[in-house]
């Protein structure tokens, strides 16, 4: 079992001064608290408990005026002397609060003001001191405000020359611990070194910053040459070669003439050293002091703990942060996305409304004259006239199928159900056939229209031949040629061009139309959309052509390319990959 006095240390008192201080612990707990005690010599102990403050004040009778008096606030002492004494507290003992803490040091001070016994002044400003650091470890989350505050007050109420803090495998080229949570990246070394220091002068040589591969192996080495203790020391030059600095081989270990060091613990694992320093003369390092660093470096674990578990905090909130931008992001992006869809949509459907709407009309119009003509003596049509008639009627039908097959190839593209029959076919034949099935179109509007074959080497146009679906290939063929007849005014020039090379089977059709604005040419290729608005009025169709023409070039794992100037023309060439062996 671990002793209660662990960390007290005795002082020789008299009883009646053991007395006032009773009197003064019960004085600031209050009626509220538990109290255990009891007073009967040898041994009298008074144990104050509350979940705000808590004390245990042991004394061991030496005479009938005289007794050993030993002070503590530890909660791990409390409850170590509670097990001695097989006693339970209903709830779970906690530091002091500081302002009940700092009450009761500073009235214990004015009680010793004028003793005899600065041993026990000397006890009441050591409390006063760990008051102070955990205080600031309350109100603060600020790593390095902390180290350093506490290396400072560290130093002076020890009166050393030098207190610092070694710490172990943190990433270089930092060397100031500022709480953040770095990320292990394998190319950036780990550096052991010392990241603050508090000196009583100049006249005492800096080591701060000074970095060394100083090891936790190093660590045991010593805590051996001291048997294992928690904290140890070396009080003379004649032990330098058991210091920290010689195992840095730091040339400032041949001025330190003791030392006191204990590790820093971090939830089980060496963080670092609290290291103090005397460099003028020797010094003898007394239990209590060994018992100060060693409490003092427990409550830098507790905020160095608390810092990184706040950084992981913070850490994971702006993750959090950034995982909510970016899903509004997407949820932006998607509704902008989707009104887009929604407006492409209702285009359509204005669309598609005028290009069936026009040719029914024409089609019923035509056949209501013809019928008229047919069943009204008095209203006679010339054989010219009907058959004129019949074929417009042929025209406007085949412009309504070739919509609706615009609109199912579509649809079945894009489910995924169309299947491509390929075979050995003739890209020149195929070529030659679509431009014979649009030279009436290209006629009518006085366009003139040319195929060039460009073999390479010895080719000729027979050789033309590679592995595709020959329906959507003149499809593709067919589409194009339409598209750049449409947008060709009158004495226009349309050329088709066609190459096979050894991997590629390339279409190029070029035109001397109205060519395409530069900004407009994103919306080529989109489904359901026109160009300019002018356009409309002028020049008919849905959008759909160029939109199904790309889904069949990559159906074949080929790619589409476009390149056009306004008033100059426009030239959309198609790269069809040829199948392996």
């Amino acid at each position: 079992m671990t002793s209660s006095r662990t960390h007290s240390v005795g002082q020789l008192l008299s009883w009646a001064i053991f007395h006032q201080v009773v009197d003064l612990l019960q004085a600031t707990v209050g009626t509220d608290a538990i109290v255990l005690t009891e007073n009967q010599a040898p041994k009298r102990f008074f144990l104050a408990a509350s979940p705000s403050f808590s004390a245990l004040i042991q004394a061991d009778e030496i005479d009938a005026d005289y007794c050993q008096l030993y002070l503590t606030f530890s909660p791990d002492q409390i409850l170590a002397f509670l097990e001695e004494i097989n006693y339970a507290l209903p709830f779970l003992l906690q530091e002091n609060q500081s302002d009940h803490q700092s009450e009761f040091t500073l009235n214990l001070i004015k009680l010793f003001a004028h003793s005899a016994h600065p041993s026990i002044q000397h006890q009441v400003e050591q409390e006063r001191l760990i008051n102070q650091v955990t205080t600031l470890i309350r109100h603060s989350l600020n790593l390095p405000v902390i180290l350093e505050t506490a290396v400072h007050q560290v130093r002076e109420f020890l009166e050393a020359d030098r207190v610092i803090i070694y710490q172990f495998n943190f990433p270089a080229p930092s060397c100031l611990i500022d709480g953040e949570v770095l990320t292990a990246d394998p190319t950036v070394p780990n550096l052991d070194g010392i990241t603050y220091e508090a000196r009583s002068s100049d006249r005492i040589p800096s080591i701060l910053n000074l970095m060394n591969e100083y090891s936790a192996a190093s660590l045991k080495h010593l805590q051996k040459r001291h048997s294992d203790s928690v904290t140890w020391a070396a009080n003379s030059t004649k032990s330098k070669s058991s210091t920290v600095a010689s195992l840095l081989d730091e040339p400032t270990a041949i001025s330190i003439q003791a030392e006191l060091v204990t590790p820093i613990m971090v939830q089980e694992e060496l963080w670092g050293l609290l290291i103090v320093h005397q460099c003028q003369h020797p010094r003898q390092w007394l239990e209590r002091e060994k018992i100060l660093l060693q409490r003092i470096a427990e409550h830098l674990a507790i905020a160095i703990y608390q810092s990184k578990l706040y950084s992981e905090l913070q850490q994971q909130k702006n993750t959090l942060e950034q995982q909510i931008i970016d899903r509004t992001q997407e949820l932006r992006d998607t509704l902008i996305a989707a009104e887009s869809a929604s407006l492409a949509k209702s285009e359509f459907l204005s669309t598609m409304s005028h290009e069936l709407r026009t040719p029914l009309t024409t089609i019923l119009g035509m056949a209501a004259t013809l019928i008229r003509a047919f069943q009204d003596t008095n209203y006679i049509l010339t054989p010219q006239k009907q058959i004129e008639y019949l074929q417009i009627i042929q025209e406007r039908g085949e412009h309504l199928l070739a919509l609706i097959n615009d609109l199912l190839d579509l649809s079945e593209v894009e489910a995924g159900k169309m299947i491509l029959e390929c075979k050995e076919v003739s890209l020149s034949k195929l070529a030659q056939q679509s431009i014979q099935l649009v030279q009436g179109k290209a006629d009518a509007k006085q366009v003139a229209l040319s195929l060039e074959l460009l073999p390479p080497g010895e080719r000729t146009s027979r050789d033309f031949r590679f592995q595709a679906d020959p329906l959507r290939v003149q499809q593709i063929c067919l589409n194009l040629l339409s598209n750049a007849i449409k947008f060709t005014p009158e004495k226009g020039q349309v050329t088709m061009r066609v190459r096979v090379s050894s991997t590629t089977a390339i279409l190029q059709v070029e035109d001397t139309g109205i060519g395409i604005p530069a900004e407009q040419r994103s919306l080529l290729f989109q489904k359901f959309k026109q160009l300019d608005a002018s356009y409309h009025r002028k020049y008919e169709g849905t959008g759909l052509g160029l939109a199904l023409t790309k889904q069949l070039v990559e159906l074949h794992g080929g790619t589409i390319e476009v390149d056009s100037k306004v008033g100059v023309g426009s030239k959309f060439t198609v790269f069809l990959p040829l199948p392996r062996a």
